[in-house]
């Protein structure tokens, strides 16, 4: 039986895993914030941009921790989820592009976020994996509920 099959490679691979897909929500988030997202927002006539993108901030900066490190993992991608749809479907409508590069642009955006959005919802079913706070959470509690024999 291979090491993937018996598990071994499987909390290093999903700790990857998780590192990758967190990487991007963490390293765009701050765009949220110093307005280049706000400009962008308001560009595309998003209503109460100056509320909406500093909350679409806050999503994808918790749900991108809660995932990296595993911690609450199940619902920082439900975070992201909430995120990702609004997102995609008002800002990257690449059918009505007035143009052949910006069509083209608008349908690489919006086929990466539906991909994002596919991990995202696994995160949602299956977890963080064997290597984070919260395997590591189930672990301690399941020894600790282990009954000690009386001496």
């Amino acid at each position: 039986m291979s090491d993937y099959a018996n598990g071994k490679l499987s909390g290093p691979i999903v700790l990857l895993g998780r590192i990758l897909f967190s990487f991007v929500f963490l390293y765009f988030c701050w765009d949220h914030f110093n307005g280049r997202d706000l400009a962008y927002a308001q560009a595309a006539h998003v209503p109460a941009a100056k509320i909406v993108v500093p909350i679409a901030g806050v999503l994808i900066l918790l749900g991108g921790l809660s995932v990296l490190f595993g911690y609450k993992a199940k619902l920082g991608a439900w975070l992201i989820v909430l995120f990702l749809i609004p997102v995609t479907l008002t800002m990257h409508q690449f059918w009505a592009a007035p143009d052949p590069a910006m069509h083209a642009a608008q349908l690489q955006n919006f086929l990466r976020n539906t991909s994002m959005l596919g991990a995202a919802l696994l995160i949602t079913q299956f977890g963080a994996g064997p290597w984070s706070l919260d395997a590591s959470k189930r672990s301690s509690a399941s020894t600790s509920s282990v009954a000690t024999p009386a001496r």
